[in-house]
């Protein structure tokens, strides 16, 4: 009786951690389980699934002149089985005739034969692929590994649906467009961001036209910062000087002669010695809309000077350093002219949830065909999930992992202290009342005199 109340409170304690903690019962459980699984039914998954090739002639000559049974046929050579904290991947060698199309086709075969959650094929070198298999749905819950990578530059921002990490690499892609509905999660994959950032030695802009409800709370580890449409314009123009100025300094550090070393050749800031080189920049724009839209004719103009001066940072700042994050609910050409040409400079984009086909077409139908599909399938019970693609076509179903505006708050305070101080900029610093836990400053006493 003992034993039976003890085997019951085990299994009970296994489904608890399966649907709690799945990584755990993964790393735990499933995943040595899977192992063993498709190491062992790997001929027959391959041979069922049509991804097998005859033997050779040889083979066959030498089974007849022997008078041996008939060789099988030959499934992709299994070439390494290993774990990851959400699944498995298994490197394969294609056989003679085959091709990664065919393996990819049939990925929704093999992962009903191994009982697996997801399988994503990839090509690692011809002829080599990379079967990465996850063992639950990862987006359901989403935990960001503690030891993801980290840079000035390249930041964890959610995890992908194969199980892997989603970075937001600026120096990869410099420009990024943020789509999404109300109540998609594009706020939190915005704020989420900028916690990323808060810890690295960045100078963070912000433009938010919604009197800065979304930004202005996060205002101390902003180097500048507008919360309306005419301060947004003066800003831009002052950022486009900026860049000019950093145009300059690589300009007079090329030192170009007959006898300059190829290597201290450079034509953006990352080839600048340290001691000189200047901070990155990332711009955040919270809506673009409302810097676009106008009303009256003043209005026009400053959407000109606006539209132009985001053209040109789109065009140019990335070798200054100089990096955008644009988000928005849409971004077509009802915002007027020249939104079109700047959108076709953000090479990266994450759309989040949408409310028609046309707004999911704003992001992908230049880049992407393919993750349409995707990005309308996105549930209203699914905040946070988006898709992430880039100009090269490839696209990945991701999940944000959800970032209270406190906590947001809470880091962007912590680094408060890197905030760095850029001339340019110094006229839309934030004006802030010291923190709680600051101390006064001591004031020194002034002598009386006559």
């Amino acid at each position: 009786m003992t034993v039976l109340v003890l085997s019951g409170a085990g299994i009970a304690a296994v489904l608890i951690l399966r649907r709690v903690r799945p990584d755990l019962y993964w790393l735990i459980i499933g995943g040595p389980a899977a192992r063993i699984r498709i190491g062992w039914t790997y001929a027959s998954v391959m041979d069922a699934c049509g991804l097998t090739v005859p033997p050779s002639r040889a083979r066959i000559a030498v089974a007849k002149m022997m008078k041996r049974e008939m060789p099988a046929n030959r499934p992709p050579k299994l070439l390494r089985l290993y774990p990851t904290r959400s699944g498995l991947v298994a490197r394969v060698r294609l056989q003679p005739g085959q091709d990664a199309f065919d393996v990819m086709s049939a990925a929704d075969r093999l992962r009903h034969s191994w009982r697996v959650n997801q399988v994503t094929v990839k090509e690692v070198r011809s002829g080599v692929l990379a079967l990465r298999m996850t063992g639950y749905d990862v987006l359901r819950r989403v935990h960001m590994p503690a030891r993801a990578k980290r840079s000035a530059t390249k930041v964890p921002v959610a995890v992908r649906q194969d199980g892997s990490v989603h970075y937001r690499d600026f120096r990869a892609v410099p420009h990024c467009l943020n789509l999404g509905a109300t109540e998609s999660g594009k706020s939190v994959y915005q704020r989420g961001l900028i916690k990323e950032l808060a810890a690295q030695p960045v100078a963070l802009v912000g433009i938010d036209c919604k009197q800065g409800v979304e930004l202005a709370p996060l205002a101390r580890r902003f180097t500048a910062m507008a919360d309306n449409p005419d301060t947004a314009a003066d800003l831009l123009e002052a950022l486009v000087s900026e860049m000019i100025d950093r145009f300059q300094l690589i300009r007079t550090a090329q030192r170009i002669s007959a006898d300059t070393p190829d290597a201290e050749i450079t034509s953006d800031i990352w080839g600048l010695p340290e001691k000189i080189r200047p901070i990155p920049i990332i711009l955040v724009v919270d809506e673009v809309a409302e810097l676009l839209l106008v009303a009256t004719s003043a209005e026009k103009k400053r959407r000109e000077r606006i539209i132009t001066a985001l053209i040109r940072l789109a065009q140019l700042a990335r070798a200054a350093g100089i990096y955008l994050e644009i988000c928005g609910q849409r971004f077509g050409s009802e915002l007027g002219d020249g939104a079109t040409m700047l959108r076709a400079q953000l090479s990266g984009r994450v759309c989040h949830r949408v409310n028609d086909e046309a707004s999911a077409k704003m992001a992908f139908g230049d880049i992407s065909p393919d993750a349409l599909s995707a990005v309308l399938s996105i549930a209203y019970d699914q905040p946070g999930t988006a898709v992430a693609a880039d100009t090269s076509g490839g696209w990945s179903r991701i999940r944000t992992p959800h970032t209270t505006l406190p906590d947001a708050v809470a880091t962007c305070n912590k680094h408060a202290d890197l905030t760095p101080e850029i001339e340019a900029l110094a006229d839309f610093r934030p004006v802030l009342p010291p923190l709680p836990g600051d101390a006064p400053k001591a004031v020194e006493p002034v002598p009386a005199t006559a």
